[in-house]
């Protein structure tokens, strides 16, 4: 199993990756599980793929670690496992859905691993909560996210608004603002991020400063995470169902 995370210049990032891939191998024991990063840490995924060819491996299952099935779904992961069969790669490389909701409903252990951060930012609960994420021009990605804050609202009972902390409206600070003045009180943020880095400080920063009573860690190396890849990997080993046999005339 290779995890391909976006990558990034911040090093808790890539060590928040290595711990995700722990504990995915503390869960499946004697599963082979190696990370790998799209840009600023290596390996990346094509390096690890031919890596695992040379040793023996005859396929591999690619998760990535991406909440949206935007760019880097769409154009670096394919890109990657064509310059690894470019290498000469003997493996069966298999790619595994994104962890957010692509086509499919909003998967119960992510919203599960938002609801273990945000119960572990501050005891008490909430009237009203953020969804804080990257943020992404594709109008398609965008409308997953909101999935993911209307499942988790419905889940806890409040209301839940999306923010971005780049590419588009609102910022953490702005959607704070605004659930704060139609009368909200405990306004909770959820991070809707898989490591820690620049992106999360700065919702940190900006939500706390509107009046958020606390922000939640990134999901990182939860267990619901993990169980997610798990499954995800699993999807793509699994066979489809045979057509159902003629019947007789």
């Amino acid at each position: 199993m290779v995890l391909v995370a976006h990558g990034s210049r911040d090093p808790r990032a890539a060590e928040a990756t290595r711990a995700l891939a722990r504990a995915v191998a503390t869960a499946r024991p004697g599963a082979t599980v190696r990370p790998s990063w799209l840009d600023h840490s290596e390996p990346g995924p094509a390096a690890v793929l031919r890596d695992l060819a040379a040793a023996g491996h005859p396929r591999a299952v690619l998760v990535p670690l991406l909440l949206t099935a935007a760019y880097h779904r769409k154009v670096d992961i394919p890109a990657a496992v064509a310059a690894a069969r470019e290498g000469g790669s003997p493996i069966d490389v298999r790619v595994a859905d994104v962890l957010g909701p692509a086509a499919g409903p909003v998967d119960g252990a992510l919203l599960a691993g938002l609801r273990r951060r945000l119960a572990e930012a501050a005891p008490g609960g909430y009237d009203a909560l953020v969804l804080a994420a990257a943020g992404t021009r594709d109008p398609r990605a965008r409308g997953s996210v909101g999935r993911v804050a209307a499942a988790l609202g419905a889940e806890l009972g409040v209301p839940c608004h999306v923010s971005y902390a780049s590419a588009a409206p609102p910022s953490a600070g702005v959607a704070v603002a605004k659930l704060r003045a139609a009368g909200a009180r405990r306004v909770g943020v959820a991070a809707y991020f898989l490591a820690p880095g620049l992106f999360h400080d700065a919702v940190r920063v900006a939500a706390r400063d509107a009046g958020a009573v606390a922000v939640a860690a990134p999901l990182a190396d939860a267990p619901d995470l993990a169980d997610l890849i798990l499954r995800r990997a699993a999807a793509q080993l699994t066979p489809p169902n045979p057509p159902d046999a003629a019947q007789p005339a």
